[in-house]
């Protein structure tokens, strides 16, 4: 009886977590969507048209969040561009070396990382499943096969890998920096981090369903249809797709918060999103060379590092949820 009521507190306990990992990840996501018109607006920024997160005034560069603390100085150099004309960045959040509103950086950085993770991790789903299914449908020798090679992709270094396909297509668009413009120059970049991080973070996922596929293959609602003639394609669509659906969900909701950890951690040491495309990563790290023991400006770092983690946390959160949802052990207690 004791050990029923702790269960059912724990479901409640994670029920609630996943409703407030939910509700802060709507928030993000949304907030990251729907300022996209607004972050990537073209405005006139000292004559010349520029897109809102990268447009800058030098003359207003480090100034504190509009509810902190200004000196003398500043309100005069602010009302001084104010009675120029000249372009303005919002405070909300502060403004960065280069004198670009953070908050429109941050909104930026927030859609280009969660894509990025989002997507990533789809691609790793995909492929996970299908390599997985057809390893653990086939059995014997190409099983075997199959999962020998997933062993050596698990013992060769993981970052590394996605150090090395960032830095050979970057000196690849260097080397090609006078025919393709800087938009190409970052879609394909941005392009690159994400099929490199989705395209080595599957083998987790391939075991997983693989288990899965072996167990189902033997239940009598399998050998049924095998007996009865219905075709390999329907059998995997119809029968065998719908019972992996649980095992697929929460672990897509799981490698969402890894891939955007994954390209967080790149962008941060300068080989992923690339300036002046902000991400949460190159926003983190342009905002660590701020922290000193003379004039600290903490909003540079303090306001991506806070995204990510809370991005992080309710995913996790919203993760487990689902995973309580869909055990079938833990359902039946």
């Amino acid at each position: 009886m004791a050990s029923t009521d702790t269960a059912s507190s724990a479901r409640r306990g994670t029920s609630r977590s996943g409703v407030f990992g939910v509700t802060i990840l709507l928030v993000i996501l949304l907030g990251s969507l729907l300022s996209i018109p607004w972050t990537f607006g073209v405005i006139d920024s000292g004559g010349i048209p520029t897109r809102r997160y990268e447009a800058a005034n030098l003359q207003l560069a480090l100034f504190p969040p509009v509810w902190w603390h200004t000196s003398e100085h500043q309100e005069a150099m602010l009302q001084a561009q104010l009675d120029s004309g000249a372009y303005v960045p919002g405070r909300i959040l502060g403004t960065d070396r280069l004198g670009r509103d953070f908050f429109a950086r941050c909104l930026a950085g927030g859609g280009i990382s969660l894509a990025i993770g989002f997507c990533a991790a789809l691609l790793s789903v995909v492929i996970g499943t299908l390599y997985g299914a057809v390893a653990g449908w086939a059995g014997g020798r190409l099983d075997a096969l199959l999962m020998r090679l997933v062993d050596i992709l698990f013992g060769l270094p993981y970052i590394l890998l996605v150090v090395l396909l960032s830095v050979a297509v970057d000196g690849y668009l260097q080397s090609r920096a006078g025919q393709m413009g800087e938009a190409g120059r970052q879609f394909v970049n941005v392009l690159t981090l994400l099929a490199a991080i989705g395209a080595v973070s599957w083998l987790a996922m391939a075991r997983v369903i693989r288990g899965q596929v072996l167990s189902l293959r033997e239940q009598p609602f399998m050998e049924a249809s095998r007996a009865v003639g219905v075709p390999l394609k329907r059998q995997f669509l119809r029968h065998l797709l719908p019972n992996l659906m649980g095992p697929i969900i929460v672990y897509a909701t799981l490698a969402v918060p890894a891939a955007i950890l994954s390209e967080s951690f790149l962008s941060f040491l300068g080989i992923g999103v690339k300036d002046p495309l902000p991400s949460w990563g190159n926003l983190a790290s342009s905002g660590l060379s701020e922290l000193n023991t003379v004039r600290s400006h903490w909003w540079l770092l303090f306001w991506p590092c806070l995204l990510i983690g809370t991005s992080l946390l309710a995913l996790n959160f919203v993760g487990d949820h689902l995973k309580e949802r869909f055990d079938p052990i833990r359902a039946s207690v």
